[in-house]
């Protein structure tokens, strides 16, 4: 995934006087899983969206950029979008420049014939971002997935949770249902974790030492989907009826999902007909999604009989329980522990050391020589690392929200009028790398959020809300927000409490790197 290099209009006329990293060890900000569950009318309401809020008057400007003619411009643009030099972020930085603004007109994909309506508003910047979080001002109905939204037949027929506005009846409920998943499974985490990603380096080991080189993603995705069964559902996937085939079977459910979304390699005049301009028929995949769904039924029953007390229906919980576990936190896990890994193999030995001494230096001190709670909390380098990781590639790009009224939103150098109904989009890695907010915003910083770095921290975003707030049944942050946090730095402990260092090679995948490990160096007893 290629990196966005962006310059703001009024960049070196406005000097950053945020706080940046430093190289001074202190204790980090601990992570808590939070699982509050709120009233289903409750609201967050974003009071502040960027740096620099109140410290000059800005123009108001009417937001630049046009939709061109209907069905021709948008299909340029999907054509732009997806295949032009530089790919999607040369299509976003290109036109910054060209309107010498952050906030601007055009139109996404997949636009014709799929999406009825591809214009946006567009949000590239950390100030006017956030506005997609408020929920008192977007409304988030059917836009999980942007200008267009997936056949409920690759759902069971229910509109899951993922695609519902908090202010719907059953947004509440199912969120309760997901934290009570959460809850549930909190105990399980860590052991089920150190259990199962064991093992997965002990086949990376073994295929090392026999081809010379081990390929990451497959292996990594059977292990994601093995822990979250075993953590979950406490039960081991493989040992069921599903066998090995869990992976491959969510796979090919995503892909009629976001299909309209992705770019498989192919040559465009496969891509165009195939996945871009008509859906793929929900019926092709039915019978790998009903493997999928009797498998969560089996398996899910504690957390069933606990979503009926919440007024739900069976089926219809199964097929959200499915939906979380496979498409929100598989797919979550299938782009970010790849990414990381990519992050930390380019960062080299040096970083590799130090993170190796911090770990194994906590566990013995803070944690008895086990991976705990507390003895996390004394790695303030391990956990910045996570946050700088989830900054600089965050793995869900793409935000939506629909205006629910008449309103303004503020960029860095601007005020631009909004009208009710008028869909807001944000490419979210332009807004996690602002340089008005971060120093050095395209480099991966290990050390960026330790100490007073951590005060950036309302800056990362990645879980559709900043990593300072909480999701609430009354809110769209990620229900799994400290979930994922927790066990991505599970990863980064478990991978350097057992190699010093290790080398790798990168590729790109539809979703994530490809990785492939050519070295990996076991730590000395």
């Amino acid at each position: 995934m290629s990196t966005s290099s962006l310059t703001f209009p009024s960049f070196h006329h406005h000097k950053n006087n945020l706080p940046t990293s430093k190289t001074t060890i202190n204790h980090g900000r601990p992570i808590i899983i939070r699982l509050n569950a709120a009233s289903p009318d409750t609201t967050t309401t974003i009071t502040t969206t960027g740096s620099n809020t109140n410290d000059k008057n800005l123009p108001i400007r009417p937001i630049p950029g046009s939709y061109g003619i209907p069905f021709f411009q948008p299909f340029k643009d999907r054509f732009e979008y997806f295949y032009g030099p530089g790919g999607r972020d040369e299509f976003f930085k290109t036109r910054v420049q060209k309107h010498q603004s952050t906030v601007f007109r055009t139109n996404m994909p997949p636009g014709p014939f799929i999406s009825k309506n591809p214009n946006v508003v567009v949000l590239l910047d950390a100030k006017s971002f956030p506005t997609l979080f408020d929920v008192t001002k977007v409304e988030k109905k059917d836009l999980f997935t942007g200008t267009y939204m997936p056949s409920t037949e690759l759902t069971g027929g229910h509109r899951v949770l993922s695609y519902l506005d908090p202010s719907e009846p059953k947004h509440g409920p199912l969120k309760n249902m997901v934290f009570f998943m959460l809850k549930n499974s909190i105990k399980r985490i860590i052991p089920e974790f150190e259990k199962t990603y064991n093992e997965l380096f002990d086949q990376l080991e073994n295929e090392l030492s026999n081809k010379g080189k081990a390929f990451f993603n497959d292996v990594g995705e059977q292990t994601a989907f093995r822990f979250l069964g075993r953590t979950y559902l406490e039960t081991n996937p493989e040992d069921t009826k599903i066998g090995k085939d869990g992976p491959k079977l969510i796979g090919t459910w995503v892909l009629f999902n976001l299909g309209p979304l992705l770019r498989l390699g192919l040559p465009w005049f496969v891509e165009e007909p195939l996945l871009h301009t008509f859906r793929l028929p929900a019926a092709l995949v039915k019978k790998n999604y009903n493997k999928l769904y009797d498998f969560f039924e089996s398996y899910s029953g504690s957390i069933i009989e606990h979503a009926k007390t919440l007024g739900l229906e069976k089926d219809e919980v199964v097929h959200n329980i499915l939906f979380t576990v496979c498409f929100n936190t598989f797919g979550g896990i299938k782009i970010l522990f790849p990414n990381t890994l990519k992050w930390l193999g380019r960062a080299g030995t040096n970083l590799h050391t130090q993170l190796a001494e911090e770990i194994r230096n906590a566990i013995k001190v803070h944690g008895g020589g086990k991976v705990t709670m507390a003895a996390m909390e004394q790695m303030p380098l391990m956990k910045s690392v996570v946050y700088e990781s989830l900054r600089i590639e965050p793995p869900v790009a793409l935000q939506y929200g629909k205006a629910k009224q008449d309103m303004t939103i503020e960029s860095h150098d601007a005020v631009f009028k909004v009208k009710e109904g008028e869909m807001l989009f944000g490419y979210q890695p332009f807004a996690t790398k602002d340089p008005k907010i971060f120093d050095r915003p395209e480099e991966f910083v290990p050390d960026r959020f330790v100490g007073e770095g951590e005060k950036l921290l309302k800056y990362v975003t990645w879980s559709n809300g900043p990593e300072t707030e909480t999701p609430t049944a009354g809110n769209k942050q990620c229900a799994g927000k400290d979930f994922v946090v927790l066990i991505t730095r599970l990863f980064v402990v478990e991978l350097f409490r057992r190699y010093d260092s290790f080398d790798i090679e990168v590729g790109t995948s539809p979703l994530g790197a490809k990785i492939t490990l050519t070295s990996l160096k076991r730590a000395r007893a």
